[in-house]
């Protein structure tokens, strides 16, 4: 008889993967077949690759139908209170995988595919980016879809089907240019559209006031046509649900009026209502007040509030009557959280349904609206801050204007109540602000709107009360509280790095999937050499997977002994991708300078996208890459220094790239990244991390150790003496050596020598007016960077 297997042994067996057990698996051939012939009429002479993709797709998701069917139906019957997640952004990525994760079906999956005489990751790489995203708080509200549905709340995101997502990005001589994301060209397998959910919104118009109440008549209207996208928890049985709502133009649209001739015309405009969910805002941080942006921004929150009132109004017990007419108790149901101030318009909207639709007298609608919402804030750079022009708002959103000046009356009242005879705060405060255009300031729309507001990390929320809402924190101190961001487990470890996965589970079982502060348990391996083994061979591993991705992609022969260091997240002069640059160019220089000294070998990766319109960053991509192609063709250099601009960085690219860093570049001006989630994922993934005392880094230093982090430059307090003295570059310029020189090539061409003057500008705004302070942490972010090559030298540590 075989003798029983040990602990050690099953949990081996019991791989992260999932088990491919016979029956499942021989099931999963027989729908990719049932598949591969009646849902994409092919048999295997004629089917292509993507063919193959869309049958596993079917397959996979045939998987969800079930118990997705089942949990919504669990929902209806037990009544939970739901969580509303309103965002314009969800930056998905691909669904397939992080499918198969969840279901525990990536084993099975694998080995039919394999007996199939297919290759499963030739099939994934088909599958399209779901882009609905920039960056951070797009990533951040996909993540938090997994995490709910994994903890089992009755949760929902709702956002806006854009037929075109974030723009693909290519290089061409140096610089960005951008290809439009047509994501939905093959169809998405994933989506189900929900017709008989269809939603009318309405725009324009104008309001009316009765004795019974107020009218919004003569509005043009735009139909919301829901698709659902199912979002399963890991292992759990439990399918939440995305909703994004698509525009269609209704079908007598415009053709009530068509005279002799205007027939055709009238037909070819229904795109211009259609227009609505064409495409995301390509903007990170930055607020562009373009009428299309408010009609999304309205669409989404008028489309999603008549959802959830049905729903609410429905949603009792197994009955399909409307059973709840009192909406007094919307509170105790309902959630609505807000991803920052672009689906403000929810407060406005639920006061309008409850006052013009429900008849209830305001200060019940009020009660009702500030228990429903709560508001997170995602950034302090007053260049991302909404506001927008009122006679943008009279024309579109009529009875909208009217709500917000009379919720700005009695506010206002208030604050006057409050602190007489102190107009100056009133102004401050006001939801209104005066100038040459009056405009109105969505964040102080949403604080008093909501009976909940957040920053996204302890220092952001701290500087939220200390000077962008000082005045609401003293009114309201009860409302601010902080919710450091997190990120998803599931597909930032187990799914993008299957052996880290295993090698963790190995030693302290699978429960840290679901609950990361179990890896606290990884201290007692510190010391244990098979541990660090294990741990330094993945790593290996990953970075030659990452090595040959790179080969293929960019031509460029990498060093995979050489440490990985990569700054990647969108370019932005606050995230200072020009503080690498100078890193690069003064450890170019230093090599140049004594080229038989033994240095330590990098290849320094940045990728990112800019936005369309901010030159700047397209000019900091355009340094970036005109350093790399000195540098990386300089026989002298050869292959101790790299340097790789990655293009068109996404939510695929980041899950091949992350698990193959050595060195994760967090260098924001202390006081302007709010966050920053990037920075979790690196160390996840067995990154160490140089960065500022910013955003997130500051809780990560204290969680990990100071000493476990490179942590340089200046606090925010030194940030704020600065501001108040006077930022001086050419001090800096002046005073250090290999600061002086590195700029001085820049401007004098040697980077561009074809274009001596190309990054004049560049050059004129780091001396002249860097509102980011570049050269003031440029000093201690060398030193530090020597620390990192020392250190790197010394596997062990």
């Amino acid at each position: 008889m075989p003798k029983p297997l040990t602990d050690q042994e099953k949990r081996k067996q019991i791989s992260v993967r999932g088990l491919a057990g016979v029956e499942n698996v021989a099931d999963l051939k027989t729908n990719f077949n049932r598949h591969l012939h009646f849902t994409l009429v092919k048999d295997r002479n004629v089917a292509t690759r993507r063919d193959y993709y869309f049958a596993l797709a079917h397959t996979v998701r045939d998987h969800l139908v079930g118990r997705w069917i089942r949990t919504q139906q669990h929902y209806y019957e037990k009544d939970p209170k739901r969580v509303y997640y309103l965002s314009l952004e969800f930056y998905m990525g691909r669904t397939l995988q992080n499918t198969m994760v969840n279901l525990a079906l990536e084993n099975a999956c694998d080995e039919a595919i394999y007996q199939l005489g297919l290759d499963m990751e030739e099939l994934q790489e088909m599958e399209e980016d779901a882009g609905l995203g920039n960056g951070g708080l797009g990533r951040l509200a996909a993540c938090f879809l997994d995490s709910m549905a994994s903890l089992g709340l009755a949760a929902y995101g709702y956002g806006i089907r854009y037929e075109f997502g974030i723009f693909n990005q290519k290089i061409s001589e140096g610089w960005q240019i951008e290809e439009a994301d047509d994501w939905l060209r093959y169809g998405n397998p994933w989506e189900k559209a929900r017709p008989e959910y269809m939603r009318p919104v309405h725009f324009y118009g104008r309001t009316e006031h009765h004795p019974d109440g107020v009218k919004w008549v003569d509005t043009q209207v735009v139909l919301a046509l829901p698709y659902d996208t199912p979002v399963p928890g890991y292992r759990n049985n439990i399918v939440n649900t995305m909703r994004l709502w698509s525009a269609k133009a209704p079908c007598e649209f415009h053709l009530k009026d068509f005279n002799v001739g205007g027939y055709i015309q009238a037909v070819l405009d229904k795109n211009l209502a259609e227009n609505i969910s064409r495409v995301l805002y390509p903007n990170d941080n930055f607020f562009e007040g373009k009428e299309l942006r408010l009609k999304q921004e309205y669409f989404v929150v008028a489309a999603t509030l008549q959802d959830i009132i049905r729903r609410f109004k429905a949603s009792k017990f197994g009955s399909t009557e409307v059973v709840r007419v009192d909406l007094s108790g919307l509170p105790d149901k309902v959630a609505i959280q807000l991803n920052d101030t672009h689906p403000a318009m929810a407060i406005p909207e639920l006061m309008r349904i409850l006052l013009d639709d429900e008849k209830l007298a305001w200060e019940e609608a009020w009660d009702i609206c500030v228990r429903t919402c709560a508001y997170t804030n995602h950034t302090v750079l007053p260049e991302a801050l909404e506001r927008w022009p009122i006679e943008l708002f009279q024309n579109l959103l009529p009875r909208h204007l009217e709500i917000i000046y009379e919720i700005n009356r009695r506010h206002m009242e208030r604050i006057a109540a409050l602190y007489p005879g102190d107009q100056d705060r009133l102004r401050r405060m006001s939801l209104i602000e005066e100038g040459d255009q009056k405009k109105i300031n969505m964040a102080h729309l949403c604080i008093v709107g909501s009976h909940a507001v957040n920053g996204v990390a302890r220092i952001h929320s701290d500087i939220i009360k200390s000077s962008v809402f000082k005045d609401f924190y003293e009114v309201d101190p009860d409302k601010f509280q902080n919710k450091t961001n997190g990120i998803t487990p599931r597909r930032w470890l187990v799914m993008c790095n299957p052996g880290l996965a295993e090698v963790i589970a190995e030693r302290i079982g699978e429960d840290f999937i679901r609950d990361l502060d179990q890896l606290k348990k990884l201290r007692k391996f510190v010391d244990d050499e098979a541990f660090l083994r294990d741990v330094a061979k993945i790593k290996q591993e990953n970075k030659m997977k990452f090595a040959v991705h790179l080969e293929e992609h960019y031509k460029v022969k990498i060093n995979p002994n050489s440490m990985f260091d990569l700054q990647v997240k969108r370019i932005h002069e606050y995230k200072r991708q020009l503080l690498n640059c100078l890193h690069i160019i003064t450890l170019y220089n230093r090599i140049k300078k004594e080229p038989n000294k033994v240095w330590t070998p990098r290849t320094v990766m940045i990728g990112g996208k800019a936005a369309p319109g901010y030159h700047t960053a397209k000019k900091i991509i355009r340094l970036i890459t005109a350093i790399g192609d000195i540098v990386n063709n300089d026989p002298v250099i050869g292959d101790r220094l790299k340097v790789i601009f990655l293009e068109n960085y996404r939510v695929t690219l980041a899950e091949k790239a992350i698990p193959a860093a050595d060195l994760s570049e967090q260098i924001s001006t202390a006081g302007t990244e709010a966050s920053g989630t990037g920075n979790m994922k690196f160390m996840l993934n067995g990154a160490l991390t140089i960065g500022t005392m910013d955003g997130a880094n500051v809780e990560m230093a204290e969680e990990a150790g100071e000493e476990n982090l490179f942590i340089f430059g200046m606090r925010v307090d030194d940030v704020e003496a600065m501001d108040k003295k006077g930022y001086n570059a050419s001090e800096y310029y002046n005073r250090i050596p290999e600061l002086k020189q590195a700029i001085d090539q820049i401007s004098g061409g040697h980077f561009s020598p074809s274009e001596p003057d190309l990054f004049n500008d560049l050059v004129n705004m780091l001396m002249n007016h860097d509102r980011f302070k570049v050269f003031a942490d440029y000093e201690d972010y060398i030193k530090c960077q020597d620390k990192v090559s020392a250190l790197y030298k010394n596997t062990k540590e």
